[in-house]
């Protein structure tokens, strides 16, 4: 069983520092490598995390409430805290085939 965590943002892997989160860091994911019982966190597509919960892992998203203003710019741990960052477990599955 492994924990990862996938993301490239410095502040994002402060954030999780401060908070005790045990993870190993990939700034890439490959699904396929994935087994029953891993644990995986991050900000990933929907069609990633459907792949993730298939393989029998659990996903955790790192969600907060960020201002349009913000988007698209590197956010430190602190601005992190400040839009209330926090890790929250969702499943997905595909439903069409097309």
């Amino acid at each position: 069983m492994a924990t990862y965590f996938v993301t490239r943002h410095e502040g994002a892997i402060d954030w999780a520092l401060r908070k005790g989160i045990e993870a190993q860091l990939v700034t890439h994911l490959d699904p396929s490598k994935i087994e029953k019982g891993d644990v995986v966190l991050g900000t990933l597509p929907v069609q990633i995390i459907a792949q993730i919960n298939e393989r029998g892992a659990r996903y955790l998203h790192l969600e907060m409430s960020l201002p349009a203003d913000q988007r698209g710019i590197a956010l430190t741990a602190d601005d992190m805290e400040r839009l209330g960052a926090q890790l929250i477990e969702y499943e997905a599955r595909r439903i069409s085939e097309n």
